[in-house]
């Protein structure tokens, strides 16, 4: 945005690869990745995994809503016609029920249940049609969803309810049972336990839930981006600033040692010129460079600068794990609607209370201290992260108790799954890695100019962009916080994102009659 807006930018990067925690990387990358991190991925050696450029594997993957404000943008910057997006079709909750049989009939002796699987009704048509729920339920649920559609009655509601946990909102009014809260609880995508998702927090994840459902075509409301997820739109980014006279350095990062002659720029590691108001910085290697602003975030600006955070912020932790299985496991993927785009997304929702963990014990105990629940996001050999006949498991969770407990949880959601598909032979675990990512919350909930200051810092032309929320959706404060850097650089709010067709070009960089990118 900046780039074309006429303003000369250099962009550095510390690592060798585009996107931070966002990146997409073959196998070979990520093991190099994981010794900057402390991990070691896990490989099965009876099972063969492609070539490591197979492979496109996210840090971070996220969906995508189709209200996003994120795809207007890349319309209006003309980007999108180098980015290609998936539907994510289908979206499953572990029966918490069958867990608790498959536990007492383990203990008896018998043969545990296998349907632990059931398909989240994903609209009004879908609830009628399912059979396993009753007329009366049926009926409080289409009021509730009425409700969730219509905004203008969600004031008064949260005034009363916003404060109060969800599943005390949809039983209270509604009278809908727990069996049934446990579907829309998971519609919310919330990192958090059933008591601790407020009303405020959920009613509108699922009214954004409910409306995407149709924008792009039938059977779906979410999209995830091909080759890499987010780590395909930054280096499409990257591609339409270098149009704009942007110059791009990989492996170049601030320079922070403690050392006299860095110290002489100042505690943040800048120098501020009162009279031009241009900023010195040091660069890995030695290099001065002077600009007028600096805009980063935590994972590339130097350590001494602090963004402004709340008072009771404090950093939480995501346990994530990345899990290459050798099934397409097609029964994921059904068609979502009929006409609808062949899906290449699904998600598996396991709801609090219904993993279980070893605790020191000979048998598994299932979790009762109200634990985060755990979404998979299983990505098909479609969009490109894998080799055909492959899949991509990506797991995540808060953390509940430790660190080894979420290890345990995440792998204990995927094992599960994996048992759950009914296909000969089982699939396999070929490669499985997991890690956490730190994540500070922004100052407010919707002062975008205060959360991108920096604080106690004498230098007011640095910019800190909050870290992104490592939930499984893109939210869209991303974009808000970075049009609130862009506006304080520019000076005006017009023009955010929209650029105008370049002569001689078709699409965003590429000449016309030159083949595709």
């Amino acid at each position: 945005a900046l780039s074309r807006s006429g303003k000369k930018v250099l962009h550095i990067d510390r690592n060798d690869y585009y996107g931070g925690a966002e990146a997409a990387l073959s196998l070979q990358e990520v093991e190099a990745w994981t010794d900057t991190v402390d991990e070691e991925p896990e490989g099965n050696s009876s099972a063969k995994l492609g070539f490591s450029r197979a492979y496109s594997l996210s840090l971070s993957p996220q969906l995508i809503y189709t209200r996003s404000n994120l795809l207007p943008a890349l319309v209006s910057s003309k980007v999108y016609r180098q980015l290609e997006f998936l539907a994510v079709g289908s979206w499953w909750i572990y029966n918490h029920r069958n867990a608790r049989q498959e536990t007492q009939q383990e203990e008896a002796g018998a043969t545990p249940c296998t349907a632990k699987l059931e398909r989240i009704p994903s609209g009004r048509e879908d609830v009628f049609a399912d059979k396993s729920i009753d007329l009366r339920s049926a009926r409080s649920l289409m009021k509730f969803l009425k409700l969730a559609a219509d905004t203008e009655a969600h004031p008064s509601i949260l005034e009363v309810w916003g404060s109060k946990p969800f599943p005390d909102f949809l039983e209270s009014h509604f009278g809908i049972p727990p069996p049934l809260q446990a579907p829309l609880l998971a519609l919310t995508m919330s990192p958090y336990s059933p008591t601790k998702t407020l009303t405020l927090y959920a009613l509108p994840c699922i009214h954004r839930h409910l409306t995407s459902v149709g924008m792009f075509g039938p059977g779906f409301g979410s999209v995830i981006p091909k080759w890499g997820g987010l780590a395909e739109i930054a280096q499409v980014a990257c591609r339409a600033g270098a149009v704009g006279g942007g110059v791009y350095v990989l492996k170049k990062g601030f320079k922070t040692d403690e050392n006299p002659d860095q110290q002489a720029l100042g505690r943040e590691g800048t120098r501020l010129d009162e009279a031009t108001q241009l900023s010195t910085v040091r660069l890995e290697g030695g290099e001065e460079i002077k600009a007028h602003w600096i805009v980063g975030s935590n994972w590339d600006l130097p350590s001494k600068l602090e963004a402004v955070t709340s008072e009771e912020a404090v950093p939480d932790y995501t346990s994530r794990s990345i899990t290459i299985v050798s099934s397409p496991l097609s029964q994921l993927f059904p068609p979502s609607a009929e006409g609808a785009l062949p899906p290449a997304g699904a998600v598996v929702v396991f709801p609090t209370g219904t993993l279980e963990l070893e605790h020191n014990s000979d048998k598994p105990q299932i979790l009762k201290d109200d634990p985060s629940p755990v979404y998979l996001m299983i990505h098909s050999s479609d969009t490109g992260e894998c080799p055909a006949g492959q899949c991509v498991i990506y797991a995540h969770t808060t953390h509940p108790v430790s660190y080894t407990a979420a290890c345990s949880l995440l792998q204990s959601a995927i094992d599960r799954l994996v048992a759950s598909i009914d296909e000969s032979p089982k699939p396999q675990i070929l490669w499985y890695l997991h890690y956490d990512q730190k994540h500070t919350p922004p100052a407010t909930a919707d002062d975008y100019d205060t959360n991108i200051k920096c604080a106690k810092i004498s230098n007011p032309h640095v910019l800190k962009l909050p870290d992104v929320d490592p939930g499984l959706v893109l939210e869209d404060d991303v974009l808000k916080h970075v049009r609130a850097a862009w506006r304080r650089i520019v000076g005006e709010d017009e023009g955010f994102m929209v650029f105008g067709e370049r002569e001689g070009m078709g699409e965003e960089g590429v000449e016309d009659g030159d083949g595709e990118m």
